[in-house]
Formats: C-alpha cells, sequence, structure tokens
C-alpha cells in the first residue's frame, strides 16, 4: 500500500508534538508549533510554490501572509472566516 502521508514529530520526555507534515499524494508540507495535543500551523508549502504563514491558537490558525512562488507577498488581515 502506498503511504500518502508522513508525519515527523519532536519527542520532548513522553510527549511528542507533531513538527510537520507531509501529504505525499497532494505534496503540501504543513509545519506546526506547541506542545502535544496543542498544535497549532504555522506554515503550509504548496506544491506550486506558494507558502502561506499562520497565527493564532489551535482550530483558529489564519494565514496572516502568503508568498508566491515567483516573491510576490501578500497580507492578510482580520480573524479566520471572516
Amino acid at each position: 500500500a502506498e503511504r500518502r502521508a508522513e508525519v515527523w514529530r519532536l519527542l520532548r520526555g513522553e510527549n511528542g508534538a507533531v513538527l510537520r507534515l507531509r501529504l505525499l499524494q497532494s505534496g503540501k508540507k504543513q509545519h506546526f508549533e506547541g506542545e502535544r495535543g496543542a498544535e497549532r500551523t504555522v506554515r503550509l508549502q504548496l506544491p506550486n510554490g506558494q507558502v502561506q504563514y499562520y497565527e493564532g491558537g489551535q482550530g483558529a490558525e489564519r494565514v496572516v501572509r502568503a508568498v508566491s512562488a515567483d516573491g510576490a507577498v501578500r497580507h492578510f488581515e482580520g480573524e479566520k472566516g471572516a
């Protein structure tokens, strides 16, 4: 069976927080920060070269900046879903 995801974990004692999730089928790479169970998305790399940067706690993450493959930068304000 083909693996569809690759997960890296940081081990701190008995707890392991997710650092990066690489979705092999779609080519996306999602990067996290935070303690185990409270990991939040901080960066998402898309297969087209775009990188999205996130702020906010787990479940309330929102894109604050996006950088396209050609270097163009877009900034975003406001809460998630606003």
